[in-house]
């Protein structure tokens, strides 16, 4: 089989565990889901390893930061008045945080100090995995972001509904 259609069927599987995940209702669903059905094809060991046209990886950061780039709005700006001084707080905070965990992390079990870091580090999956590529460890980022990912987007509603009064709903955006 041709390295064409090997690309095909690991588009396939992403796209199609993407779609699947839409049913959960979970947010970034889609973007685990990808992740997910993508390498359980790749973990299967019948195809090679996926070799990605030149340029692919460049392309898709170009969408990804469009994407994310789109959701900035005017008002978002305007919020910033007001929120620049929680941003700055949480942002170093994170992180700080993410390079303490991460370093030991590493020591503590032993595995690679770049994997640790950026694992540990603030960050979505699509973009850290991005940086983990540039430095040969994108799969491994993109497992331990993964699993931070959906662990946080099960468990962090439930600590909300069980942190707010009953009836009362949050607070607007």
């Amino acid at each position: 089989m041709t390295q064409l259609w090997h690309l095909l069927l690991y588009g396939l599987a992403g796209t199609g565990a993407g779609l699947l995940a839409l049913k959960t209702g979970i947010p970034a669903a889609p973007l685990a889901g990808a992740l997910i059905g993508a390498a359980l094809v790749s973990m299967g060991g019948r195809l090679e390893l996926a070799q990605w046209p030149h340029g692919t990886r460049t392309a898709l950061e170009i969408g990804i930061g469009t994407v994310i780039g789109t959701g900035l709005t005017a008002g978002s700006f305007a919020e910033l008045k007001q929120l620049w001084r929680p941003a700055l707080l949480i942002t170093l905070a994170l992180v700080l945080t993410g390079l303490v965990v991460g370093l030991w992390s590493s020591r503590l079990l032993g595995i690679n100090p770049v994997i640790a870091v950026l694992g540990a580090a603030p960050g979505g999956i699509s973009g850290m995995s991005l940086v983990g590529a540039e430095f040969g460890v994108g799969a491994a980022v993109a497992v331990l972001h993964a699993v931070r990912l959906i662990t946080v987007l099960v468990v962090m509603p439930l600590v909300v509904k069980v942190l707010l009064p009953m009836g009362q709903s949050p607070p607007p955006s």
